[in-house]
């Protein structure tokens, strides 16, 4: 049989066979886009708290890989773990497929990119970075087997180690010089007793103040711990200063002030405060937004 005659005998044969990948492709289609519609119902679930819903986008042995903690297994173990996640104050999740595989009639591979931000007391968290999620097809229906989201964020800069150098300072010995912050008055003083309150780490320094100085309204990204050392003081917190909601210290007394909380002070009689916390040490006028 020469080439030509053998041509018309193929065809069929090709015919079959164009037709068993386009069923193929059209088969991996419909799943792509029923898992696609899985990964946005996901989302949706999240925004809305509904956690039954989106446990049941699991298989009932389920694994769930997040960074920086223990294997989550099963779907006791996954609602626990998004009922928490659900409450988080501001939370924002997205993401997007770059690729979804279906490499079987019951197994599929996705992989794609996502952000999510959130609220914290030092203000809007955010994360970035990649995922990979395993589907299975159970009872007709495909289902989250294994989820492993990978930040691409930089690592938090640790803190530096303790110091291990005893240190004492006599407190009628230590070094004061001017106390300079813009929007702040001048006439206060500072003593630096340990550390550096302009880098990472812990620091304590004392701030001298004379009568009637007023601290203004400002805040700080991390917290601070105040104790009085001398003098008396009014304080008080909130975002617009109200001097019939201040309250009295004295000598002695302590104040914890948390990250982002604003407040303001006004001294009666000179008046030295210690203060200690984690740096850097900013001070940023007016109330956080």
């Amino acid at each position: 049989m020469t080439r030509t005659k053998r041509i018309p005998a193929l065809i069929p044969l090709m015919a079959i066979a164009i037709a068993a990948l386009a069923q193929t492709a059209a088969g991996q289609s419909r799943d792509e886009r029923a898992i696609r519609a899985q990964g946005d119902a996901w989302q949706r679930y999240i925004a809305t708290q509904n956690v039954d819903s989106l446990v049941g986008i699991f298989t009932p042995d389920a694994i769930v890989l997040f960074a920086n903690a223990p294997v989550m297994k099963g779907s006791n173990a996954i609602r626990a773990s998004w009922a928490d996640i659900v409450k988080i104050p501001g939370l924002n999740i997205h993401w997007t497929p770059t690729r979804i595989d279906v490499a079987s009639p019951t197994v599929a591979t996705e992989y794609g990119t996502y952000t999510e931000s959130y609220d914290t007391p030092s203000g809007k968290a955010r994360d970035a970075g990649n995922y990979v999620t395993i589907w299975h097809k159970v009872n007709g229906k495909w289902r989250a087997a294994v989820d492993a989201p990978v930040s691409t964020m930089p690592a938090p800069t640790p803190m530096p180690a303790e110091a291990t150098d005893f240190v004492v300072r006599n407190g009628s010995a230590l070094s004061w010089s001017d106390f300079v912050s813009p929007g702040f008055a001048p006439g206060a003083k500072i003593s630096v007793l340990h550390g550096n309150p302009a880098a990472p780490g812990r620091f304590v320094l004392r701030l001298a103040f004379p009568d009637g100085y007023q601290v203004p309204l400002h805040w700080h990204p991390t917290a601070e711990n105040v104790t009085v050392v001398s003098g008396a003081l009014d304080f008080g917190m909130g975002n617009a200063v109200d001097p019939n909601a201040t309250q009295p210290y004295s000598q002695g007394d302590f104040v914890f002030i948390p990250a982002r909380h604003a407040h303001w002070l006004q001294t009666r009689g000179p008046t030295v405060l210690q203060v200690s916390g984690n740096g850097p040490f900013q001070r940023i006028l007016g109330a956080p937004k």
